[in-house]
């Protein structure tokens, strides 16, 4: 299974772009479509690409990913024919953090997984890694749901976005999606 993975926001694709907003900074060029494939496959005629690295999660302890893999379903779900990518880029002070530093605020503080908890199964995630790739934001997470849990999802983002963590993005970017037919 491959672990790097290209967003390319383009005219084609199996996600249809319903919104695109900054939620703070700069935004990405409006684009109809969104394409998530394996970066090797990914073409070079795209408006926007971000690149990004599944990895291990680095602020759970085993507990809490026990927890979340118990509760979480996969992507790919028939019923989850809604997405939203959002790419986030954290400031120079969180980077300067230690990562205790990090993790404290991430979870002991702002409660990240257990906000997040909540909302499983209905919200299926995947964080995407950018930062050690060069990329202007140091992630992508990619959401996936059912078009009825979209309040939910809204609820979950309004919820993490009101935690001290949120304080340390300096840019973010919405994308709303829907599965073409």
């Amino acid at each position: 299974m491959p672990h790097r993975f290209a967003f390319l926001g383009q005219d084609t694709g199996a996600w249809r772009v319903r919104s695109l907003r900054p939620v703070c900074g700069d935004t990405l060029p409006p684009v109809s479509h969104v394409a998530v494939v394996p970066q090797a496959q990914a073409a070079a005629t795209a408006t926007w690409r971000l690149d990004g690295l599944m990895s291990n999660l680095r602020y759970a302890t085993r507990g809490e990913v026990t927890r979340l893999r118990a509760r979480q379903e996969g992507l790919g779900r028939p019923a989850a024919t809604c997405a939203a990518m959002i790419p986030i880029a954290k400031s120079p002070e969180w980077w300067a953090l230690a990562q205790d530093e990090r993790r404290a605020i991430f979870e002991e503080t702002s409660r990240h997984t257990e906000i997040g908890l909540a909302y499983l199964p209905a919200v299926a995630r995947q964080l995407y890694h950018c930062r050690d790739l060069g990329e202007a934001f140091d992630f992508v997470t990619w959401f996936e749901f059912a078009a009825a849990d979209e309040p939910a999802f809204d609820e979950l983002l309004a919820r993490l976005r009101a935690t001290p963590e949120w304080r340390y993005v300096t840019r973010e970017v919405d994308i709303r999606l829907v599965r073409e037919a």
